[in-house]
């Protein structure tokens, strides 16, 4: 519970310093008339409360987080992109500044009339690229799914199974802007590739189960030869991951709870195991367990990991996994605040890397959290094509 508070608090001060900066960027420094700063002011304390209020409302009042979601969470995106554009001019003319201290030039006399000037025009290219960005995120976010194909090359693999399909879903997020339209989409995208195995490594959904089972049913219509499988992610212990896992269940999927299937007959089969997500830890009856994950595995098989998070990987590869699929970073979502995701996870971001002697593939996920807005990370459905060296 402290844990939780404090980091409330945390974000909830970051986002009020963020608002106050681009505020008195915006609002306060290019002295709009009174009447418009007043009007300005108090639409940035709306649109800053309003981010809280949706995701704080989320698992008790799903109707006004919906709504309010439209508004609230591109607001996200877009002030966000203002503070990076921002901050970029304002460095800019900081550096040119310390420049001519060390040149010991003396900077020319500035009016205030051209100040002003400055910071108007600063003010109105850095709203206009922010926006341009977050609009044509949004049309990226709920746009066409990219289908990418990723061949992975296993020693163990049988020639028998050469060109096995894995269709990967991850962090498709149902709840606040993703209703059932959006996922009947995915679903009728990744029937129509006709896989032999779905993956599905977690995220699937912001919200409880009796909120959400209508949006979420067309999961159930998911068909592959050899079955669709699930691991928990994050998002899932924040929605109640025992109700999410029955449900999911009685749709047909099968979780993998630190457990392991063999997939396919006698010599023609590979070993599939799934773990719970690293986060998992804190509720009672979960947390990743790769011990028991591969138990039972047969040393001469390949062996698949499905474990929401990459930089499970460093523990996977110690427990000879051959090939580790993973989501959770949306690819960074929005550019440039990949950076930060990105060194979250050990500087794994997104597709094919080599751990050991482990390979990992990262999808960019077929959903988004937050805003609706996609920034130089595109909306993807991973179809994994395993490769026999036999052949």
């Amino acid at each position: 519970m402290i844990a939780t508070i404090a980091r409330i608090a945390l974000s909830s001060s970051l986002s009020a310093a963020i608002h106050a900066y681009v505020w008195w960027r915006l609002v306060r420094r290019v002295r709009l008339p009174r009447r418009w700063h007043i009007v300005a002011t108090i639409a940035f304390v709306l649109l800053f409360l309003s981010v809280p209020i949706t995701t704080a409302s989320r698992n008790h009042y799903p109707g006004l987080s919906s709504t309010l979601g439209w508004v609230a969470m591109p607001w996200m995106a877009l002030v966000g992109l203002l503070l990076v554009v921002l901050v970029a001019i304002d460095v800019g003319r900081l550096a040119i500044w310390l420049g001519r201290k060390v040149a010991k030039r003396r900077a020319p006399d500035v009016d205030p009339e051209r100040r002003l000037f400055l910071a108007r025009i600063t003010g109105g290219a850095a709203v206009t690229v922010a926006s341009a960005s977050v609009a044509r995120g949004m049309i990226e976010a709920r746009g066409t799914h990219e289908i990418v194909d990723v061949e992975i090359r296993l020693a163990k693999l049988p020639r028998a199974l050469d060109g096995f399909t894995i269709v990967q879903l991850s962090d498709l997020h149902v709840g606040l802007t993703i209703d059932r339209a959006f996922v009947q989409r995915v679903v009728d995208q990744t029937n129509r590739l006709a896989p032999d195995l779905v993956a599905l490594t977690g995220d699937l959904v912001d919200g409880k189960v009796e909120d959400l089972r209508d949006d979420f049913a067309p999961i159930g219509q998911l068909r592959a030869k050899h079955g669709v499988f699930a691991v928990t992610g994050n998002h899932e212990y924040y929605s109640g991951a025992d109700p999410w896992i029955a449900e999911l269940r009685r749709l047909g999927a099968r979780y993998l709870r630190n457990e392991l299937v063999t997939i396919g007959d006698g010599a023609a089969s590979f070993d599939l195991a799934g773990v719970d997500d690293h986060g998992g830890k804190g509720w009672a009856g979960h947390g990743e367990d790769l011990a028991s994950a591969t138990a039972a595995r047969d040393p001469s098989r390949a062996l698949v990991l499905l474990a929401h998070q990459p930089r499970q990987v460093r523990r996977a590869s110690k427990h000879g996994v051959d090939l580790q699929l993973s989501g959770h970073t949306h690819g960074g979502q929005i550019w440039p605040w990949h950076y930060i995701v990105k060194l979250q996870q050990g500087g794994l971001l997104a597709g094919r890397y080599q751990y050991g002697d482990t390979q990992l593939y990262v999808t960019r996920g077929c959903g988004y959290w937050g805003p609706p807005v996609r920034v130089l990370a595109p909306l993807e459905i991973t179809r994994v094509i395993l490769r026999s060296t036999q052949v």
